[in-house]
């Protein structure tokens, strides 16, 4: 018989199937086509995340619209209305121009009167305006909106004058003019130079018809400030509540008044460009809120002074707080945004559109034209220039992020009513003049702060207790202790969350001796122990079965713990005593004692809670890994050191340990990406407040749970919506960095330990 059909036969019988080979290829090419997928969907979020912030760090985009001939003559005031439909122009003779209408209309003002001063207040369309007969007007600018069936809107325009009033010295003009309204307090300033003597007239108008529009204005007392000045006055002005008036002298020199009680307390005199060349002010404006002046010399060094409280003292005072990018020359135009910060300035033909928090220019053209007066609108979407021929020249604005940039985000800045520079992050507040603080820093800070703290707890335990659990614990109790470590990792964020804040918190801060106590005793208790077992005779240690030595050591070590929580209180009152504030003594209080030493709080919700919770939830990870890690390795290595006489923590520590340390390693990793990522155990266990201070007795905020806690506030679109990704992107870039970094280190301890 032929033998060939059985070699075959038997060849056959070891041959790969056909289907076996198809689906090996189909799994192979599967694999590789989700890992790329997995690539692309992490670089697609990259991607989309990348698209939402960029737009915090672009400038504004100013484009034109259209060009409206105003009629030729002098003018004194110009103005926009809400919408940046209809910009109007004032004239000296007391008429009103609105784009777009047939024919200037009057404000009513007396046929002989002459405009020589007028101020414009963008905030409620109002013109004061100031005569050659040193009479005073206020000239109120009234849009009205009407929309008809289609909902298309039309606005009708009307301008109303007060009745002059008498407010500088018959026969001579207003230089300069200022008025405020707030609430039923009206007060009016004036420079006039007459009978060759200044004056900066002071006075409060009256209604006689409370707050209807229809009510006509008194003059008050008048109270001249000039005697009080350092120098010829040129230019006043009045903020918004009606309490601080302010003059400029010919010398350079601010001087600051406050009205209270009926009197005009002189508060701060300063120079502004006292190291300027020329130390002159060539203009000087408010921005939103009133709490910080505008000024230029005429060199166009541009400076903002705000008031905060300066060297201690109780009453604020205005102090440079910012230095913006020069201009050709002094502004001689200033336009303030009504919605934030922004402001426009001009000297000759260059506009500049300037950001005052950041101090921040976010747009600057030179318009090939003079511009003689400048105004944006409410809604910060239309900015409008005057040239000198009257023409109107209308530009959309698109700026949605001006309060955002890479100072604001990652630098120091000096928001109004702060002392000093400084990194903060607040991104509500409860009045119209409020910014937004938006530094990531502190964000950065919390988020290492509570990763710190948590990995300080978490790592010697975790790392020690799955040494002990792979190289010392018999198998009968590890089959036991390591699927109940690895079942805490299951337990729900949020219920630590609220066990920390609920339970843990009140408990450690009545009782944070006791807590130093066992954090002393209980490492001195295990090493002591650890070496009284290891001087015992053999005839004594082998009573106990390897692997059984943690029975003997657990009620000791637990004794230890409840010896240190009752001498908690001892300690406390040995060493953490303060002054009894009833005058009777010292008395122990931690709690006051620390904030008394260090100058540093003392809250309920803290890091230390934050640490001991979230390191709770940390441990379960690294332990579990590190344990496989330590299991690992072979047996061969183990056998061959106790071989050679070494003792079995001998052989744990120089062979065991660091042959798996390249697992131990990406543990660690991985139980650091959970404590950067983790969320509801920070919301609920800390004061969840953006501080920046490594106090481990005070509270943080981090990346992921201001990201929790924030964004049921942002719009879709908004600054502080795109902040929020930024705060992904971090995230995100931080634990990239980290796995990144790990993965290499990990690679190269393989490679230096591995036993192959």
């Amino acid at each position: 018989m032929d033998p060939v059909p059985e070699v075959r036969l038997a060849a056959d019988r070891f041959a790969t199937s056909r289907t076996t080979l198809v689906v090996d290829r189909f799994m192979t090419w599967f694999i590789k086509v989700g890992g790329l997928a997995i690539i692309v969907a992490v670089f697609g979020i990259f991607v989309f995340i990348l698209l939402q912030i960029l737009p915090l760090f672009q400038g504004a985009k100013v484009g034109e619209d259209r060009i409206v001939q105003a009629p030729a003559g002098a003018t004194v005031g110009f103005g926009i209305d809400e919408w940046g439909e209809m910009p109007f122009v004032a004239y000296r003779d007391g008429s009103v121009f609105f784009a777009g209408a047939a024919a200037p209309v009057s404000m009513g003002l007396p046929a002989s009167a002459v405009v020589t001063s007028s101020s414009y207040n963008v905030y409620d369309q109002r013109l004061t305006l100031g005569t050659d007969s040193g009479a005073l007007s206020i000239a109120t600018i009234a849009y009205d909106p009407k929309y008809d069936s289609h909902s298309k809107r039309t606005l009708d325009v009307s301008a109303r004058t007060s009745t002059p009033m008498q407010l500088g010295s018959p026969g001579f003009p207003l230089l300069s003019v200022a008025y405020a309204e707030a609430g039923d307090e009206r007060l009016a300033a004036a420079v006039q130079e007459a009978d060759g003597r200044h004056h900066v007239w002071v006075a409060v108008l009256e209604s006689s018809g409370g707050l209807s529009e229809s009510a006509e204005l008194t003059l008050g007392e008048r109270i001249d400030l000039a005697p009080q000045l350092p120098g010829k006055p040129e230019r006043v002005l009045i903020d918004n509540r009606a309490e601080s008036v302010i003059v400029t002298t010919a010398t350079g020199s601010v001087c600051y008044f406050y009205r209270h009680d009926g009197a005009y307390e002189k508060r701060q005199f300063f120079i502004p460009f006292d190291d300027q060349v020329d130390r002159r002010v060539a203009s000087m404006d408010f921005l939103l809120g009133d709490v910080s002046l505008v000024l230029t010399n005429p060199a166009g060094c541009n400076r903002i002074f705000s008031l905060h409280h300066r060297d201690g003292g109780d009453i604020r005072t205005f102090g440079q707080t910012k230095e913006l990018a020069p201009l050709p020359a002094g502004a001689e135009t200033f336009a303030v945004s009504t919605r934030n910060k922004a402001y426009v300035v001009s000297a000759g033909s260059t506009v500049s559109l300037r950001y005052g928090t950041t101090a921040h220019v976010r747009w600057e053209r030179d318009l090939g034209y003079r511009v003689r007066a400048a105004v944006m609108n409410s809604k910060y979407d239309h900015l409008a220039f005057l040239d000198d021929r009257n023409a109107i020249h209308l530009r959309s604005l698109d700026d949605p992020h001006p309060e955002a940039g890479f100072q604001a985000l990652f630098g120091k800045v000096w928001y109004e009513g702060a002392s000093a520079p400084r990194f903060e992050w607040q991104s509500s507040g409860g009045s119209d003049d409020f910014e937004p603080k938006l530094s990531m820093i502190n964000l950065l800070v919390g988020t290492l702060k509570g990763t710190l703290y948590a990995m300080l707890f978490a790592v010697p335990i975790a790392v020690l207790g799955a040494m002990y659990t792979a190289e010392f614990m018999h198998p009968r109790f590890r089959a036991v202790v390591k699927p109940t470590v690895e079942i805490m990792a299951s337990l729900p964020s949020v219920v630590l969350g609220f066990l920390a804040a609920q339970w843990l918190a009140p408990l450690i801060e009545m009782r944070v001796p006791s807590v130093l106590m066992i954090t002393l005793l209980v490492p001195a208790a295990a090493f002591l122990l650890g070496w009284i077992w290891s001087r015992l005779p053999m005839s004594m240690r082998s009573r106990i079965r390897p692997g059984y030595e943690f029975i003997a050591f657990v009620p000791v070590l637990f004794a230890v713990c409840w010896l240190g929580w009752m001498l908690g209180p001892v300690l406390e009152a040995l060493v953490f005593t303060v002054p009894d504030p009833n005058g009777s003594g010292r008395i122990a209080d931690f709690r006051r004692w620390w904030p008394a030493v260090t100058g540093c709080s003392f809250e309920q919700r803290n890091s230390l809670v934050v640490g001991f919770m979230m390191g709770f939830a940390v441990i379960p990870i690294i332990f579990t890994i590190a344990e496989d890690a330590l299991s690992n390795v072979p047996k061969a290595l183990r056998s061959g050191s106790l071989a050679l006489g070494a003792s079995r923590w001998q052989t744990a520590y120089s062979i065991v340990l660091p042959t798996a340390s390249a697992g131990i390693f990406s543990a660690l990793m991985i139980g650091l990406g959970r404590a950067i990522g983790e969320t509801m155990i920070v919301v609920m266990a800390t004061g969840n407040t953006p501080i920046l201070d490594m106090n481990i007795f005070n509270g943080m905020r981090t990346l992921s749970a201001n990201i929790a806690v924030e964004l049921p506030e942002a719009s879709e679109g908004g600054t502080l919506y795109r902040t929020l990704f930024l705060g992904a992107m971090l995230l995100f870039g931080m634990t990239f960095i980290i796995n990144t970094v790990a993965e290499l280190l990990r690679q190269h301890l393989r490679e230096k330990y591995r036993t192959v």
